[in-house]
């Protein structure tokens, strides 16, 4: 019998659902047990999801964090692949690059806000700027380790084919460190959505992140404080489930190694 076999399907749904009723069920008894009336209880945390969307706040503030990650997330993409792609194709350029991207990389997006906000100011271009500086540097070390890693095989045979530069790089090099991009998409897209809560706190007035401070300045609203933390977590988990799944598409899945 193999141990490393894939679990059924119902397996797949009854424990992790078993597990997130455990966890209702000690927040539950934790509130009760400890009779605290700070923070609030689950059927609390409920209510106070329900009149946000009863107020029409709760799809409004969702759609803003979103429309900012994806906006920030879509620029960091669109400069940081062909970005990353070149410095992984000319390493004399990377060289060049590397000591400045290395040198920036670390510094937090956090770090970035008083230099946004002396920038752009106060506003939405500020919260988007700091998720593009996020989400950047990943997907351009993806980029640049997913050319380097492809085998040199891949290149002499496409040079064989009488492929250009240009025709290699976009049709044997890139195919063949996409596997290695998307798993820096994705850790770029994960570092993004935490980024926007520090953003929105700070930089714009809504958005989950917004909600946060203003139910904690507003009257001390934990119910609304924790089911803005419940939303950005459910959020997360589905963004992230989302770019797992692009390792089931054909012309990508073969980059995967099968561990089964």
């Amino acid at each position: 019998m193999n141990s490393l076999a894939e679990p059924k399907k119902w397996e797949k749904f009854f424990w992790p659902l078993l597990a997130l009723a455990l966890f209702l069920a000690l927040w539950h008894y934790s509130i009760v047990w400890t009779a605290t009336k700070v923070f609030p209880s689950p059927l609390a945390v409920l209510k106070g999801i329900a009149e946000l969307s009863k107020k029409g706040l709760l799809w409004r503030y969702i759609g803003d964090s979103l429309r900012r990650v994806g906006l920030g997330f879509g620029f960091a993409t669109a400069v940081g692949i062909p970005l990353g792609l070149t410095l992984g194709w000319y390493p004399s350029i990377n060289q060049v690059v590397n000591p400045v991207l290395q040198m920036l990389r670390p510094i937090s997006p956090i770090a970035w806000i008083p230099v946004a906000i002396v920038l752009f100011g106060v506003g939405e271009t500020t919260a988007v700027f700091l998720i593009f500086l996020a989400a950047l540097f990943p997907i351009v070390v993806a980029c640049i380790s997913g050319v380097s890693s492809v085998p040199s095989i891949f290149r002499r045979a496409g040079r064989n084919f009488g492929l250009a530069p240009f025709q290699l790089l976009t049709k044997v090099i890139f195919p063949a460190a996409l596997p290695q991009i998307i798993i820096g998409l994705r850790i770029a897209l994960g570092i993004a959505w935490v980024v926007v809560v520090a953003a929105e706190m700070i930089a714009v007035d809504s958005g989950l992140g917004y909600l946060v401070i203003d139910a904690r300045n507003s009257g001390k609203r934990y119910d609304l404080v924790v089911a803005a933390m419940l939303l950005i977590g459910v959020i997360g988990l589905l963004l992230d489930v989302c770019f797992r799944n692009l390792r089931n598409i054909k012309s990508v899945r073969w980059g995967f190694r099968n561990e089964s």
